[in-house]
């Protein structure tokens, strides 16, 4: 006879070593949950860029001192009525935000009033400072490759229209760097902002491509959720059984 007495398991209870079921879906929920938040962040800080707005002259859709996230993009897949960031050397070379109101081979004009025309059609801004008021009348044909861009704040704005002697004041498209979808700065003004709909009116279609701001932030939100979650869910159960275990000893 055997001198070591066997010992004996519990009926029901689970073998040393092997997890319980709603531990492995718990697992299996923090690991979802945790790519998501992984790669919505990741995709936000490849694709997206702060800037700080220097100037009043995209007031009052942009305030001076305001900080936005820019989608990375160039000018091929910018449209009328986005805003952009941009590079121009016969600007200064500095970094500049403005409102793009025309593509390559489009007619632009403007009245002392403030309000812009298209190929012929008026474009009807709602976004525009009350007391914009343009200090020339003026029509260009913007060439092919370039795009022409103003400020909201049309009564003091350094914009294409102060640079007419340089191909007819537009800027070529290879110098956007970015198109600006929200402002996060300060967090009062916080809110998405960038491309508006005035221009779609012209009829003919237009460059812009959508960023994946909502959809990569809400992937990111939503993958921390489901961490906390589960984490809650799996402490919340492991208390109910030490509890358990505590009433019947």
């Amino acid at each position: 006879m055997s001198s070591v007495a066997e010992r004996t398991q519990p009926t029901g209870a689970r073998p040393a070593g092997r997890r319980s079921p709603a531990s492995i879906v718990q697992s299996l929920v923090i690991a979802i949950g945790f790519v998501m938040l992984v790669g919505g962040f990741g995709v936000l800080a490849v694709q997206y860029r702060p800037y700080k707005i220097p100037t009043g002259s995209m007031s009052p859709t942009l305030e001076s001192g305001d900080t936005v996230l820019a989608h990375t993009a160039d000018g091929k897949s910018t449209g009328r009525g986005d805003i952009v960031v941009f590079q121009d050397p016969d600007w200064g070379n500095v970094t500049l935000v403005k409102r793009v109101v025309a593509l390559g081979g489009d007619t632009v004009s403007g009245d002392r009033e403030g309000r812009i025309s298209v190929n012929g059609r008026q474009v009807n801004e709602p976004y525009l400072e009350k007391a914009s008021v343009l200090a020339t009348a003026f029509s260009v044909t913007v060439p092919e490759g370039r795009l022409f861009v103003l400020g909201d704040f049309r009564g003091n704005s350094l914009d294409s229209r102060s640079h007419l002697d340089v191909a007819f004041g537009s800027v070529p498209a290879s110098g956007v760097k970015a198109r600006v979808e929200a402002v996060i700065q300060p967090l009062s003004r916080a809110r998405l902002e960038g491309r508006t709909a005035a221009f779609d009116e012209l009829g003919a279609p237009s460059a812009h491509q959508a960023g994946v701001l909502m959809p990569a932030t809400w992937t990111s939100v939503g993958g921390a959720a489901l961490i906390v979650l589960a984490s809650a869910a799996g402490w919340t159960v492991s208390l109910s059984r030490k509890l358990r275990g505590r009433r019947k000893a």
